[in-house]
């Protein structure tokens, strides 16, 4: 077929200029026939001839080609009357539209892009080799769905004005499933488990799904790789995959794979040396490397040590160091020695720190964040936590960092930062329901980023039938050019216990305000300081606790407070949302000052460490103490105790009802307070790479008392059970479903409890 139609051109090529060629002429007019949808000055255009020219047989050839050459025209002909030129044409036929039928697995629109990447769209010129693509695109498609019996027919329908209408009619065939997956020449560990490793699985319970039963040639390399990890983080070094093949049954149903594997003995390590040029002493290199002599080989302990070693290197500057490890493998001895072959190559600087992308935010909100300075040696940690640092604002939806060296400069290199700025601000009005709170209405003006100065304002409003709040607060976290941060903030709080069942009943009305200062003590610590002013009165009931009456017998039902506060946080996580490591601590201080009516101290100290037991897994452990007390013979106000139950503290138990109580059964809330959780978080099993979404098992303890002295395990309660957190457009979604391990006569227990909308 392709050889008859190169024919044809070659016949219509001798043929067109046979017409012309006995004729050498100046050409005086050119006239074109044949066109119905093309303009005769777009073929004036491409025709290399122009009026006033001579024409000979090499001109009339190369205009042939040229027509030719621009798709337009199924055959071109040059003839000549006198000296006027004709360029008679046939145009070939135009789309028209573009129909599909029977498609069910794919959006008919994403379909018909696929269709335009290929070359095929409406009002394009129609080729039967561009048609032709366009099916094996659209079987491409099909296939990549695991749709291997898919047939595709394919019908073309002349249409007037020498257009054409294509049509596809597809019929799509049952979904091919891996039917089995087989591992040959595995020994040491069993195909069973093995196979576990893979993402691709037989139909199972979720792979209706998920999906991971359909066949994917990208997905099998993947998981060829994680099979060669798997054995070569065991000291299987020699191990090999020889062939793989994948195989589908006649009726396109089922997929068969199967991997031919060889393992090769287990390697310990023998040696450890270094070579090369080392700038760095080579007992501080040897502690970056995690292999030990006499250690089975691991290679992710190989390839993390190679890591260590070019990061310190670009610590000091050394930006483009190249670290290898050489194997001198003993095939009798089972044994093997590494060595690290170090190249630390030139030493550079930082030229300049470009910024780009920032069209609100002012470049010093960017650079007063970075660590790594202009004029600086380079250095790969300052680097990476520069990047860190202007992803913590929050004002970007990426934060990318590139160090291209300078040209014709071998020493210098420059940063290259590029954020995608998201909005800062917002209106939001909104409801949710709290167990605890009832319905919830909300509404808050907020602008993160004020004129793109880093500064933060809003005003938020909370109401519920326990807490009802409206605050106004600014915070500058560059005060000073040293990074002091400054906040303000003034409020009024009302809190109402009687929807509270077994809760002390009891109002109060606080408005205050208070200016606090944040001064940055390292790199993830910070030390605030703060002093304000509240004015709370309390209203009780005649239900309400005997210490509550005689606390506003004692100070009356309208006291002024001065509150002191000090506090130290140390924030090492490596995310503040989807945290997987690091550790968080905080501790906190309020003080009641002598000026004020109240004299009172509260203190409390958590700490929270993440650890990645897996992938998947991640162990979370809280511990928190708080005490508090009144001095100057005043005593702690009740409106200030520690309670403990709920979603903060000890799940399972209703909110604030575990502690010390009166003669009524009413919770009064205590003066110390120490709770413990233990949680292992995970995603949802077929949403691994959706970030709003975590799934956890956890186990609770802890006690609300008056007094450390006498403190027995019969005063503390335990709970365990199964939680998840949401992030959702609507704001947090938080539930868990907890059984108490060790109630007691007159604890409210609460198995269900949750959380919707956002709480200020």
């Amino acid at each position: 077929m392709m050889m008859k139609f190169r024919f044809c051109i070659v016949f219509a090529l001798l043929y067109s200029i046979s017409c012309v060629a006995a004729d050498v002429f100046v050409v005086k007019d050119i006239r074109v026939e044949g066109i119905q949808r093309t303009e005769a000055g777009t073929i004036f255009s491409y025709l290399p001839v122009k009026v006033g020219e001579v024409l000979d047989s090499k001109k009339a050839n190369e205009a042939i080609k040229t027509l030719y050459a621009t798709g337009f025209f199924s055959d071109v002909k040059l003839k000549a009357e006198g000296d006027l030129l004709i360029v008679q044409v046939q145009e070939r036929p135009a789309i028209a539209q573009i129909s599909i039928n029977g498609a069910k697995e794919f959006d008919k629109d994403k379909l018909k892009e696929g269709l335009k990447q290929a070359g095929l769209s409406e009002s394009r010129i129609f080729s039967r080799s561009l048609l032709e693509k366009a099916e094996q695109e659209l079987k491409r498609q099909y296939i990549s769905r695991g749709k291997y019996a898919v047939k595709i027919v394919t019908t073309t329908t002349p249409l007037e004005r020498n257009r054409i209408g294509i049509n596809f009619d597809i019929k799509e065939g049952r979904t091919a499933r891996i039917k089995q997956i087989n591992i040959v020449g595995n020994r040491v560990f069993s195909e069973k488990k093995l196979v576990k490793l893979f993402s691709l699985k037989t139909p199972g319970f979720l792979t209706w799904f998920t999906k991971d039963d359909q066949y994917s040639k990208q997905k099998l390399s993947a998981d060829l790789e994680t099979l060669r990890s798997y054995y070569l983080d065991r000291g299987y070094l020699e191990f090999n995959i020889e062939s793989t093949q994948v195989s589908i049954t006649p009726d396109m149903k089922d997929i068969y794979i199967t991997a031919n594997v060889t393992e090769g003995p287990q390697y310990t390590v023998s040696d450890i040396k270094l070579a090369g040029e080392l700038i760095i002493p080579e007992e501080e290199l040897r502690q970056l490397i995690k292999l030990e002599p006499g250690d089975i080989f691991v290679r992710e302990k190989l390839t993390e040590s190679i890591k260590l070693i070019s990061d310190r290197l670009g610590n000091d500057g050394y930006a483009f160091a190249n670290v290898n490890a050489s194997p001198e493998l003993d095939k009798e001895t089972h044994e093997t020695a590494f060595t690290f072959f170090v190249d630390p190559g030139r030493r550079v600087y930082v030229r300049r720190i470009n910024i780009s992308g920032n069209e609100r935010t002012r470049d010093e909100v960017i650079r007063r964040e970075f660590r790594q300075m202009e004029g600086a040696w380079h250095s790969t940690e300052q680097i990476n936590r520069s990047r860190q640092r202007v992803d913590r604002l929050d004002f970007f939806t990426s934060v990318n960092v590139e160090t291209p060296p300078v040209a014709d400069v071998p020493d210098q290199v420059d940063i290259n930062v590029d954020v995608v700025e998201k909005p800062t601000g917002a209106i939001m009005f909104g409801a949710g329901y709290s167990d605890r709170e009832g319905i919830i209405l909300n509404g808050s003006i907020a602008q993160n980023n004020i004129l793109g100065t880093g500064n933060f304002l809003s005003l938020q409003v909370n109401t519920g039938s326990v807490n009802k709040i409206i605050s106004a607060s600014f915070s500058n976290p560059y005060y000073t050019i040293n990074g002091v941060s400054l906040g303000l903030e003034a409020f009024r709080r009302d809190i109402n216990t009687r929807s509270l069942s077994r809760v002390g009943i009891f109002n109060t009305d606080t408005i205050g305000g208070n200016i606090r200062f944040g001064i940055p003590v390292a790199e993830n610590d910070m030390v605030s300081l703060g002093i304000g002013f509240e004015r709370t009165k309390i209203d009780l009931h005649d239900g309400s606790p005997q210490l509550y009456k005689d606390f506003v017998h004692q100070f009356g039902k309208t006291s002024n407070n001065i509150p002191l506060t000090l506090s130290w946080a140390r924030d090492g996580r490596d995310s503040a949302i989807w945290t997987t490591s690091g550790l968080m601590q905080r501790l906190f201080g309020e003080f009641g000052a002598p000026i004020g009516d109240l004299r009172y101290y509260k203190v409390s100290y958590e700490q929270r460490w993440f650890y990645p037991v897996s992938k998947m897994f991640t162990l979370m452990l809280n511990g928190e103490i708080g005490v508090g007390d009144g001095y100057s013979g005043k005593p702690l106000p009740f409106f200030k105790n520690f309670f403990a139950g709920g979603f903060n503290s000890i799940r399972g138990y209703d909110i604030n009802t575990l502690g010390p109580r009166d003669n009524n059964d009413l919770a009064l809330g205590g003066s110390k307070r120490i709770v413990g959780n233990v949680e292992v978080l995970f995603p949802v099993p077929f949403m691994l790479e959706d970030k709003s979404v975590r799934l956890s098992a956890f186990a609770d303890g802890g006690t609300v008392v008056n007094s450390f002295s006498g403190l027995g395990t019969d005063d503390f309660r335990y709970s365990a059970g199964l939680a998840a957190t949401w992030i959702s457009p609507m704001g947090p979604l938080k539930f868990s479903i907890a059984q108490p391990l060790n109630d007691k006569p007159g604890d409210k227990i609460q198995r269900f409890q949750f959380q919707f909308g956002q709480v200020f």
